[in-house]
């Protein structure tokens, strides 16, 4: 993958953006509309391409791929779940909003964002690796981030972890273990369905940073400081030490693109259930996202470069 391709898979993906935000301002997506799609990515349209890149035959991956990526997803977010305690102490942050940055770094939008711009730039088997940070995501947020965000005072709801796109998720997991291949009547269906996730989730995407207020946010130095440690230095320790073990460039790459993805939504809504003050996870949302543009495409134009992937 060279790096002009990476440019121009972002550059569509920044288009995308753009139509959601015109779209928003011209009242044709409100914020009641918006939600409503955002559920049928979420539930509906995410989890078919996952599905439909495992059985579209895009994706030949052995057992031992498979249980490489598992051991590694686990690995992956065991780490961040220590940096979310370490990195807010060395940012300064007073113990009361730790728990926030702490969401921040664990969570980020490995789902609505990560599923189509790595379905966009990564080659197709590399959906393996999007597919785990999914899986991890869901289970550990309604287990571990529940309880970061309360203070221990919320319980743990594992229930709400088996969201549509964890059992689909998990389903992917199956069907490419087992090499299922379903009539085309269903690989059609679910491909169809996939199809439509990039444009939505870009334009969703657009009509959030349209209708988000991003002064606050881009005001704080403590979220550049996040942006610089979590979205770039993150990213590229992971590229090196993942070369050190002699994983293959698909796995760098695809573990490397996850850890560049902007703060998650879910921490957010959490915190509006609960009541809380949520101007921290909106202004990191919002900024993150915005900066993401160019920190995914430069990053991801180096580590390709740097692999020489074809």
């Amino acid at each position: 993958m060279s790096a002009f391709i990476v440019m121009q898979q972002m550059g569509m993906i920044v288009i995308l953006v753009s139509v959601g935000i015109y779209l928003y301002k011209k009242g044709v997506v409100d914020n009641t509309v918006s939600k409503q799609l955002s559920v049928i990515v979420m539930d509906i349209c995410n989890p078919a391409l996952i599905l439909a890149s495992i059985l579209t035959g895009n994706v030949d991956i052995s057992h031992q791929v498979l249980l490489e990526a598992v051991v590694l997803g686990v690995l992956f977010y065991a780490f961040l779940m220590v940096l979310g305690v370490l990195l807010p102490v060395a940012l300064g942050v007073v113990r009361e909003k730790r728990r926030f940055y702490n969401l921040m770094v664990v969570y980020t939008n490995v789902g609505f964002i990560g599923i189509p711009v790595a379905k966009a730039i990564l080659p197709g088997k590399a959906i393996i690796y999007v597919i785990v940070c999914n899986i991890m995501y869901s289970l550990l947020f309604y287990t571990h981030g529940i309880t970061v965000l309360s203070n221990g005072k919320e319980k743990m709801n594992v229930k709400k972890a088996l969201s549509p796109g964890t059992i689909m998720a998990l389903l992917s997991l199956v069907v490419c273990w087992f090499n299922i291949t379903p009539p085309p009547i269903i690989t059609n269906s679910v491909s169809y369905i996939g199809n439509a996730t990039v444009f939505l989730s870009m334009t969703l995407l657009g009509v959030s940073i349209a209708r988000s207020g991003v002064k606050e946010g881009f005001g704080d130095f403590r979220i550049w400081v996040y942006i610089a440690l979590r979205m770039v230095l993150l990213p590229t320790l992971i590229f090196f030490v993942l070369r050190a073990i002699h994983c293959d460039d698909v796995t760098i790459l695809g573990f490397c693109l996850m850890s560049t993805m902007p703060v998650g939504n879910l921490p957010l809504i959490q915190s509006e259930k609960i009541g809380e003050d949520t101007r921290i996870l909106s202004g990191a949302i919002t900024v993150t996202t915005i900066v993401s543009m160019v920190t995914i495409t430069a990053l991801m134009i180096l580590f390709t470069g740097a692999l020489k992937v074809g």
